[in-house]
């Protein structure tokens, strides 16, 4: 079956903001505008669950009104495919976006025209810049009371350290806020109503223009009136990427036409030499068709970025991957969804092309996978495909081994591609089903939901017996259990939520420990030397082989490595993990008969315990970094209550008529914080959170927490 979209047609591009700066609803005019709905579902109307947008079509999504889950959409515009991801703005949710910039190729960052740059904005800004993703910003909510087109434009530069390059200015704003001036083509871009079928006007761009539209506010005015200004910061930005069209310029003063500057754009947009900045309002329809013409113009298509690298066993670069049909085939799993139809394991096919019935290996695994039905996603929707090519992103559905991150390739032409990085999480509960018969039922889903979400970590504790969840934060947690109720029918209780503590080292010494039994017959033997010492923070930990002349020989070293890794993970404070260290084996001895690899793990071990007590350990607790937007009026009561919590105010910003605070502060100082928050400022206020960094606990609580535990602990065991 031959390729039906050339892949120079293909925009592979995801849609990323911050919570609440208008993702959905600007996916939801997309899909109206390219004719793939003939609706538009807004999100307040979802809150009595009766109808939902296209991609929050979770029962979770519809209720709180955000977004929980990516979900993808792909919709033709002016006859090239844009295969879309929505994903969520909410901190908890951080690994949707994490995994689908991974495999996107460029990327809409959406802003509140109010809000400007908000925490969670920066964050995925930094996700792109890890992945190189090109991007271009929308400025979207233009019509609400306190936009500032400018001031966003600024935020953009100075918070995410990006050169923006506005190819838009608006046209009055708030309840005036008319259209759009288009640089590119020197036009002005005027709505006759709010309406979903409204109408634009291209109007000559004249002095009187904003007389004739009742434009009155004194910025608004000035805006339209430095028009020339921003057109010649265009034209003279996109000349830099064109040295033909810069020489016609100085040579004969020859103005570039408007495909010359799109091709320009294009070109920066692609090498991140500048940020196009768009602007509209999404809820009163206007602006999104200039967003699809901005994908279609200045996105990448796949052959237009970089190829995909190919790592080895230790994840370093060894090569690449061109996208290309004629390549051998290789995808990427970068996420897994219970559905109704199953376990859907989402790919991005990178090379070569993928036939439904094949036989695929899972390089990462090394495990071979039958494809069997394979489908394009539209949200919630599956339609079925018999073939995949390089660019496309499909869904397959019941794989039995393969996990986010996995790499499926042709085997007889094996790679394994570049994995993804996931958060470590930060705080945990203990869970059990409701209905003790339900537990095996309970088990099997919650195993589930860990396979699918990369960001929960599932254990049991080896004292308690308790199955302990860990995730990005207590909305996560809570979602997660709801989500085993709608998806799995089954309900689960959530203890009180637990910090995840670490423990670490403070003094460098070395440790010398033998293991020595006879038991008759053979013995076990095995010394070894270690020196441990500490390292920076979120350093993890280290292991070196510095042992000469076989003190401890080469197969029974890994044993060594293996014994500190499990025995770290049970810190000598309270239990917790131990990390930001690192170990180095200088020396050791052997029996030729009674030592093996069993004995050397063991002797490590042991040496780990003794060495911690002595080293001078501490307590180091998750500190997150909290945004909180509040009214001038109760900026006093917030700044004291953060205070009372430990943390440290790092900043104050303007944000429209509110103020944010921003701030570090301990995540076990932060449970319940909202219920306080809204108390105090007539629930006027809201907060973000992310986390930011481990640092040491103050002794008096350290001594609190440790205590806890032992009590907790020995009720456990009584």
């Amino acid at each position: 079956m031959p390729r039906t979209t050339p892949l120079s047609d293909i925009r592979n591009i995801g849609i990323i903001a911050h919570v609440d700066a208008g993702k959905t609803t600007t996916t939801e005019r997309i899909l109206y505008y390219t004719g793939r709905k003939h609706t538009i579902i807004d999100i307040h109307d979802t809150k009595d669950l009766k109808t939902s947008t296209t991609t929050d079509y979770l029962e979770q999504e519809q209720k709180r009104g955000i977004t929980i889950q990516s979900a993808a959409v792909s919709a033709f515009w002016r006859e090239k495919k844009i295969n879309l991801i929505d994903t969520p703005g909410h901190v908890d949710f951080t690994i949707e976006v994490n995994r689908s910039l991974r495999v996107l190729d460029g990327a809409v960052v959406v802003f509140d025209g109010v809000a400007g740059v908000e925490p969670q904005s920066e964050t995925n800004w930094r996700l792109a810049d890890n992945y190189g993703v090109p991007r271009i910003c929308y400025v979207n909510k233009m019509d609400r009371s306190g936009a500032n087109f400018l001031r966003c434009v600024d935020m953009i530069k100075k918070r995410l350290g990006a050169r923006p390059l506005p190819v838009q200015i608006p046209i009055g704003s708030e309840e005036n806020f008319k259209g759009m001036v288009d640089l590119v083509e020197m036009k002005a871009l005027v709505w006759d109503s709010d309406d979903k079928d409204a109408h634009w006007q291209s109007l000559e761009l004249t002095p009187d223009l904003a007389d004739k539209l009742h434009i009155t506010t004194p910025s608004d005015r000035k805006l339209l009136a430095d028009v020339a200004k921003y057109r010649t910061e265009l034209v003279d930005t996109c000349l830099e990427q064109d040295d033909e069209a810069m020489e016609a310029f100085l040579t004969h003063g020859t103005v570039p036409s408007g495909d010359v500057l799109r091709k320009a754009l294009r070109k920066g947009t692609l090498h991140s030499a500048f940020t196009v900045i768009l602007c509209g309002s999404s809820y009163k329809n206007k602006g999104v068709q200039q967003v699809l013409d901005a994908v279609v113009d200045y996105m990448p298509a796949p052959t237009d970025v970089a190829s995909i690298k190919t790592v080895d066993a230790d994840g370093e670069p060894i090569g690449e991957r061109k996208c290309s049909d004629d390549e051998p085939f290789s995808a990427l799993a970068f996420k897994v969804i219970n559905d109704i139809y199953g376990a859907l394991t989402f790919i991005r096919v990178y090379s070569g092309v993928l036939t439904k019935g094949a036989s695929v290996l899972n390089s990462t695994r090394g495990k071979r996978e039958k494809i069997g039905r394979m489908v394009e996603m539209f949200a919630k929707e599956a339609n079925p495909v018999e073939e995949a090519r390089a660019g496309d992103i499909i869904a397959l559905v019941s794989l039995a081994d393969t996990e986010t991150g996995d790499t499926l390739c042709d085997a007889a032409n094996p790679v394994v591609l570049e994995r993804m990085r996931f958060p470590d999480p930060v705080i945990s509960v203990s869970v059990k089903a409701k209905v003790k018969a339900e537990q095996e039922k309970f088990g099997s889903a919650l195993g589930k939901m860990v396979r699918a979400d990369p960001s929960l970590h599932l254990e049991t504790d080896r004292e308690t017996g308790q199955t302990i969840l860990r995730g990005m934060g207590e909305l996560h947690l809570e979602v997660t259990l709801d989500r085993m109720r709608t998806e799995f029918g089954v309900e689960g209780l959530m203890g009180e939520p637990q910090v995840a503590y670490r423990e670490t080292f403070t003094k460098k010494l070395t440790e010398q420990y033998i293991h020595k039994k006879q038991t008759g017959g053979s013995g076990q033997f095995a010394e070894v030397w270690i020196v441990f010492e500490p390292l920076p923070r979120s350093t993890g930990f280290e292991f070196v082989d510095e042992t000469v002349g076989g003190s401890v020989p080469r197969e029974f070293v890994p044993s060594v490595e293996k014994g500190l890794k499990i025995q770290k993970e049970d810190g000598v404070l309270a239990h917790y993990p131990t990390v930001d260290f690192r170990a180095t084996l200088i020396d050791g001895s052997f029996h030729d008969v009674d030592s093996n690899a069993l004995t050397f793990e063991i002797a490590a071990k042991a040496c780990f315990r003794e060495a911690i007590r002595k080293a001078g350990p501490i307590l180091l607790e998750p500190v997150m970094k909290v945004e909180t937007v509040t009214p001038g009026d109760y900026l006093g009561d917030v700044i004291g209550d953060i205070n009372r919590r430990r943390g440290a105010i790092l900043d104050q910003l303007e944000r429209g008529t509110n103020i944010a605070v921003v701030a570090n502060v301990p995540l076990s100082e932060m449970f319940g914080y909202i219920g306080q928050l809204r108390g105090m400022t007539s629930g006027r206020a809201s907060y973000t959170m992310e986390f930011s960094h481990y640092e040491p606990v103050p002794r008096n609580v350290a001594d609190e927490v440790i205590a806890e535990v032992a009590k907790a602990k020995a009720a456990a065991v009584g």
